[in-house]
């Protein structure tokens, strides 16, 4: 190639690529145990989420080749009025469920991978190869200290910077 600037952005572009690739997800996901509803412990704060507290993600298998994906929090405090969206999750196939597409607006899917699952499914870490986006998620809206730090130790194994992470407000439910 003779033009320099191309050959940069191909080069750039290769290796965004291939260093974006290499996050390791769990060897299998079974789709009936992991439906439900999950509490979102931590995250990289976004956009999307801004003022959120109280962020739940309720997952339903349809029969169409799809799961139904359901992200509600409250805006601005634990009594703000709830947001509400409802979109789709697609499977990677060959990948034991563990990477999905979410899409909440059509044409757009975001990669959702599962990095870290409890045997009990009591917790799981979704990331994006891109590490930019990364959620701690439980079956209770409380975590307990030891579980959480472990994970964190896992998460930073995995090359994301933990001290991105916002704990999310969570209010005990009885």
């Amino acid at each position: 190639m003779k033009n320099p600037l191309i050959l940069s952005v191909l080069i750039m572009t290769i290796f965004t690529q291939c260093t974006s690739q290499d996050l390791e997800t769990v060897a299998a996901v079974d789709l009936e145990k992991y439906a439900g509803t999950w509490y979102e412990i931590a995250s990289f704060p976004q956009r999307f989420q801004k003022g959120c507290h109280c962020t739940t993600a309720t997952y339903t298998q349809s029969d169409k080749d799809y799961i139904i994906v359901e992200n509600r929090c409250r805006k601005d405090s634990i009594d703000g009025k709830e947001s509400y969206i409802k979109g789709k999750a697609f499977i990677d196939p060959g990948t034991g469920n563990a990477k999905l597409k979410v899409q909440f607006f059509w044409p757009f899917k975001g990669k959702y991978w599962i990095i870290d699952l409890a045997d009990d499914y009591s917790y799981a870490v979704v990331g994006h190869p891109n590490r930019k986006y990364l959620w701690i998620l439980s079956r209770t809206p409380k975590m307990d200290k030891n579980t959480y730090e472990e994970i964190l130790g896992r998460i930073k194994e995995k090359k994301f910077d933990i001290s991105k992470l916002q704990k999310t407000v969570q209010i005990a439910v009885d």
